[in-house]
């Protein structure tokens, strides 16, 4: 097996290809911060209902990667919580969800975004057609009230969080919109809960373990999308595992690992490691164990009584054999980094990086670093010693 120093040096040109470039950030903050500030403006219809957007998913992690062919679209995932005025003992979703629909159709014809908004489940989407194809998908939702919370926090507490913690997160708690619930054109009290901020806050805590030194940049009513100039392992290795996971899935994207489940148990995994790869090593020897034998078999941390692996049992999904195809993803990304990792023959690291990873590395690098190594090696290296069978002669008499 290479050396640790080497390991690293792969990882990191991996890496650097697959991170989203530094105007691909900028972009999606920009617009970002403009949908914020239009639901903040002064003659906006909710802005005594005390909007509130932010990043969820990949983007609030740090763990988005490109996508794998140039024509696939960048998607940025938002809540827009309306804080105040709105209960569901008062609204249906389907009003908060037309009501939310109203302000966004006034933004697009304001910015002549010359796409319509498109409705999905849980989320309305604002498509950009521009040089950068990107999509925005908005949850609308309200804040969960205090009953629900203490449901969460005690729910928390009893699968070993820490009680502090969980009062903190639980607090973000927040009901979202879903056009399948059964009441979703009535006025009921049984609404999908969610809690991205607080998911959010649970994997920074992880992810610190091994480094204190994440930037967050934070504005009054909307929060910046967390741009992490300086990422830690943790982050890095869920890029590479979710790039490893594309490229095997890529004939096949109904079966394939989602994200969520991928970054939970990575970063339950997670022990601090302050290097790549021995992060990387450690978390794919770890992962399988925080997968548990009964419900909820992989639990959301600031809700467990949600299961982010409830398709795996679910009658619908069967025919997609998610959870064999999970293992299936594991051991094979298990197998493909102890390969990558098993020679310090560049022509071969380059083509597995992209046949695997879908990945170019920089062969100059990493042969440079083999001659370093290998120039360290002989230095150090002791004298051979040759073992004769012949016998010893007898000492020249002077």
């Amino acid at each position: 097996m290479i050396d640790s120093k080497l390991q690293n040096v792969i990882l990191s040109e991996m890496i650097d290809k697959l991170d989203l470039p530094d105007y691909i950030y900028e972009k999606a903050v920009n617009r970002y911060k403009s949908l914020g500030e239009w639901f903040d403006r002064d003659d906006s219809s909710v802005i005594n209902n005390k909007p509130h957007i932010f990043a969820q998913g990949s983007f609030s992690l740090g763990t988005a990667i490109r996508p794998l062919n140039d024509t696939d679209e960048y998607d940025l995932d938002l809540a827009c919580v309306l804080s105040s005025g709105i209960t569901c003992d008062k609204y249906s979703q389907h009003q908060l969800q037309v009501i939310v629909k109203n302000e966004l159709e006034q933004y697009i014809r304001a910015l002549q975004i010359e796409t319509d908004i498109e409705i999905k489940h849980r989320c309305l989407r604002i498509s950009y057609l521009d040089d950068v194809r990107f999509h925005m998908d908005i949850v609308p939702s309200i804040p969960a009230d205090i009953n629900i919370q203490r449901v969460i926090m005690e729910s928390m507490i009893k699968y070993g969080a820490n009680e502090s913690f969980a009062h903190d997160a639980s607090e973000s708690t927040i009901l979202i919109t879903d056009d399948r619930h059964p009441k979703f054109m009535s006025i009921c009290n049984d609404w999908k809960v969610s809690n991205p901020e607080g998911y959010t806050n649970w994997f920074i805590d992880r992810m610190e373990l091994g480094s204190k030194h994440v930037l967050l940049e934070k504005a009054a009513q909307v929060d910046d999308v967390p741009f992490y100039r300086r990422k830690a392992p943790l982050q890095r290795v869920i890029q590479l595992l979710k790039r490893h996971r594309d490229v095997m899935f890529q004939n096949q994207t109904d079966s394939k690992p989602i994200s969520i489940i991928i970054t939970t148990l990575a970063a339950n995994a997670y022990s601090g490691e302050t290097d790549d790869a021995t992060a990387l090593i450690n978390i794919l020897e770890g992962m399988e164990k925080y997968i548990r034998n009964q419900h909820p078999r992989v639990p959301n941390p600031v809700d467990p009584g949600e299961d982010f692996a409830d398709r795996w049992r679910m009658a619908e999904y069967k025919h997609l054999k998610l959870e064999s195809y999970f293992r299936l993803w594991l051991t094979q990304a298990k197998q493909d980094f102890r390969s990558l990792f098993a020679r310090n023959d560049t022509s071969f690291i380059s083509s597995l990086a992209e046949q695997k990873f879908s990945t170019k590395v920089n062969r100059e690098i990493l042969y440079k670093h083999v001659q370093l190594s290998q120039v360290i090696v002989d230095r150090y290296k002791p004298n051979e010693h040759l073992i004769s069978d012949a016998p010893a002669k007898p000492w020249k008499k002077i």
